[in-house]
């Protein structure tokens, strides 16, 4: 009697790569999830675009220290110069922040005065920082220079290591993370600093990495599996995602840990302004970019490759012997022994089977009896003795 298999937990499943999550099957689900997403981004890009800093767009920036000050006193105390709608910002516990559109030196001094004098402190401590609007959009180009050139070189490497397909797979998924990032941005206000693109350019080398370990399994399982005809590509890729899925978390998470570190201690409680933005934007990229390697990439390339004549006959051939595609968790089993399988069984693998000998007529041949070894002829009696070798020797 059979003992009953104990069932194990989702957890050790995952940490052996023995899941069977179907990926590439609900492929339009995961269409629909990020095209919506894509949809709200880009609708909230044509009404209220994004919230540049000045660097970008250029303008006047005043911080200072002023404990107990709060946003209302500051926008009094900056009515009277015309920047009572000024962007004025409290950031941590007493630094006092205001951005306002470029000003003329007189102009601003005035209002340095004015804000010494709120906050309780000299002139010399505020700190003014102005910034033309040709230096903003040099920044401009020089991040999107910087983008362009990213994918392209990206795409070349996929080309040459891989193959074209994966190069656009790989690309279409950092298309929806530039996407999802910048829908995002410009839902929630976040200000877009010089920071925030060297995080985002961050995040996108990320996002490539985790496609790329991804990628590297799916060919791994190509070469050991696809000659046993037993696979479709999208059962490959399926039983590939399965296998690294573990790992794609781990990664994600131990990345996400120091973002939220960083995030929490450095700008909630240190208020360190400069490491809130390069964090938001690298909380947002490695989170869109975990999902983009698994349920974008993945899913794109098992579509691409379904269409080459070589999978188009498996599944065919499939279908017409009635069977259905193996599911990750069968492939996992099965993945060991397929390619010997491959060789047992010609059929599965291709091979046109060697043609059957034909029996004589009249019916099936007899059995070889199992007392007879295989070396006597049929009609030489059992009890009867070999014959015996010749000696050989010398001639007299």
């Amino acid at each position: 009697m059979s003992t009953p298999a104990t069932p194990t937990s989702l957890w050790r499943r995952l940490y052996n790569g023995e899941t069977s999550f179907a990926f590439v099957g609900h492929w339009k689900r995961w269409l629909v999830l990020s095209g919506t997403v894509l949809g709200i981004g880009l609708l909230s890009l044509v009404l209220q675009n994004l919230n540049f800093g000045i660097d970008f767009k250029g303008g006047t920036s005043w911080e200072t220290r002023a404990p107990g000050v709060s946003v209302a006193e500051a926008r009094d105390a900056l009515r009277p110069f015309g920047l009572g709608d000024a962007k004025v910002q409290v950031v941590g516990r007493d630094l006092l922040r205001v951005q306002a559109p470029r000003q003329a030196a007189e102009q601003a001094t005035r209002v340095t005065a004015a804000l010494a004098e709120l906050g309780g402190v000299d002139a010399a401590q505020v700190s003014l920082n102005d910034v033309g609007p040709s230096w903003g959009a040099d920044v401009s180009r020089k991040a999107t220079v910087a983008l362009v050139a990213f994918l392209v070189l990206i795409a070349a490497y996929i080309s040459l290591r891989f193959e074209w397909k994966m190069a656009v797979a790989a690309l279409a998924a950092v298309v929806h993370d530039v996407g999802v990032t910048v829908g995002v941005y410009s839902l929630t206000r976040f200000e877009v600093s010089p920071a925030t693109v060297v995080a985002f350019l961050t995040i996108l080398g990320y996002s490539l990495y985790d496609t790329i370990v991804v990628f590297d399994r799916v060919e791994e399982n190509v070469r050991n599996l696809a000659a046993s005809g037993k696979h479709t590509y999208s059962s490959i890729v399926d039983l590939s995602m399965n296998q690294v899925l573990m790992r794609s978390l781990n990664t994600s998470l131990v990345a996400i840990l120091p973002i939220l570190s960083v995030l929490i201690v450095g700008s909630g409680l240190m208020g360190a302004t400069v490491l809130k933005d390069f964090g938001l934007a690298l909380l947002v990229g490695l989170l869109t970019g975990a999902y983009s390697s698994i349920y974008i990439a993945a899913p794109l390339l098992a579509l691409l490759k379904e269409r080459e004549p070589r999978y188009v006959s498996i599944r065919q051939r499939q279908k017409a012997r009635g069977g259905e595609v193996l599911a990750p968790a069968a492939a996992a089993r099965a993945g060991a022994t397929d390619v010997d399988d491959a060789d047992a069984d010609p059929d599965d693998a291709g091979v046109a089977p060697a043609p059957a000998k034909k029996a004589p007529t009249g019916g099936a041949a007899p059995p070889r009896p199992a007392n007879r070894p295989a070396n006597r002829p049929a009609n030489r009696p059992a009890n009867r003795p070999a014959p015996r070798p010749r000696k050989k020797g010398k001639r007299r």
